[in-house]
């Protein structure tokens, strides 16, 4: 029987104001899209190498999922993640080494083009255009083509949850032993499937904020971004980033990394309204949704069930560890801020987790109305009283929910 928790007023506004002071401005999102909007048009100008290759340039990752957090000082960059996608090529057509040196080849001279002092940078994965040092941010663009006839076919045949994989791509990996090598057997990625299967989890909570700043604005529904609502599921998991990096500031080769807790923590949220009752839910919840298959933990990506986000916990178990010690202490913090009316115990206590300093400052914004339509007081919902990790003594063949199926 899991404990239950009466969190108050003045605990749910003030993760209301953490979660704002952690957002990130719409200008960003702005800039962003101008970068990869512009690098596409630039690939599709009538001199370039792969026009005929019907080049696709997206973002991926917390950008997509609006997730993504101010950095903690000036000396860290926002990490704009995208994707170019060559639409018109095969695995089979070229080796990936070709392909990432071909749209490497463009990439360099759009940099020039732009006169960006910094020069390009290469990845594992990808390319890095270091923009201006005001800028403060980088772009990682990842060389990809069409991977999803091949990753349908390859989940279907092992009994998995396929539903995802139209938007699959294959991608490049300069480590990896295929490399250079003409062959079917790229790695392989989904970052719009992830994206929706992500907003499939909150889309009743998208769908009522886009309505309400809709009404507000006198504008419709789908003239609304993604970008200008944030809901709970989204806030928990950027305050839960922030409580992550303060924690592990000393020693981050152990950190859990981002797509697990964002994973994990769409897992376990079932709809909350206030950021509250979403943190208390998903923090109960998320370790439940960690699997043991093969005698190692394991994180399925949902797209991709056969891709473990887990992967490194074998190698390191330290880590699986650091996890287990961060959520615990994610638990209790949250846990004592949402009983207390006192503004100053709640700052303090969330502070110990995500830094004194933006705790001070998230307490200093002005405050929401009390009678918020959002916000529901002394609201009821689980605090978990302990980690539930998957019992090693009881490993079924195929665990319940591996394939992505909740």
């Amino acid at each position: 029987m899991v404990d239950k928790q009466t969190r108050t007023r003045e605990s749910e506004e003030f993760l209301d104001d953490l979660a704002e002071e952690l957002s990130v401005p719409p200008s960003r999102y702005e800039q962003a899209e101008r970068s990869y909007k512009s690098l596409g048009d630039w690939l599709h100008r009538d001199a370039s190498s792969v026009r005929r290759y019907g080049p696709k340039v997206y973002v991926q990752g917390s950008f997509r999922l609006g997730t993504t957090i101010r950095p903690s000082n000036d000396a860290e960059e926002y990490d704009v993640d995208s994707v170019c996608e060559l639409q018109k090529l095969g695995k089979t057509s070229l080796t990936q080494q070709q392909l990432k040196t071909l749209l490497g080849a463009e990439i360099e001279a759009y940099r020039r083009a732009q006169s960006m002092n910094k020069p390009l940078r290469e990845g594992r994965r990808c390319w890095v255009l270091d923009y201006a040092d005001g800028a403060q941010f980088h772009m990682d663009v990842v060389p990809a083509v069409p991977n999803g006839q091949s990753a349908r076919i390859l989940l279907e045949s092992r009994g998995l949850d396929a539903r995802w994989t139209t938007t699959a791509i294959a991608i490049t990996d300069n480590e990896g032993p295929t490399y250079t090598a003409v062959t079917d057997d790229w790695p392989r990625s989904n970052p719009k499937g992830y994206c929706e299967w992500f907003k499939s989890r909150m889309a009743a909570a998208l769908e009522r904020r886009k309505r309400m700043l809709a009404e507000s604005v006198k504008a419709s529904v789908e003239d609304i971004p993604d970008y200008k609502v944030r809901t709970p599921l989204q806030a928990a998991v950027m305050i839960l980033k922030r409580h992550r990096d303060h924690t592990f500031e000393s020693r981050k080769e152990d950190r859990p990394i981002s797509v697990i807790i964002t994973t994990l923590a769409a897992h376990a949220y079932s709809g909350e309204e206030t950021i509250g009752e979403a943190l208390a839910v998903i923090l109960a919840g998320m370790d439940k949704h960690i699997l043991w298959h093969d005698n190692r933990y394991w994180i399925p990506n949902p797209t991709d069930p056969l891709e473990n986000f887990a992967d490194k916990w074998a190698e390191h178990p330290e880590r699986a560890a650091a996890f287990a010690e961060w959520l615990q202490k994610a638990r209790t913090e949250f846990a004592e801020a949402a009983r207390s009316s006192d503004r100053t115990v709640i700052t303090e206590t969330v502070g110990r987790g995500v830094g004194g300093s933006l705790a001070g400052r998230a307490a200093r914004r002005r405050q929401p109305p009390a009678r918020s339509p959002l916000l529901k007081t002394a609201s009821v919902a689980p605090v978990s009283a302990g980690l539930s990790f998957p019992d090693k003594s009881r490993v079924p063949t195929k665990p319940q929910g591996f394939g992505g199926a909740e």
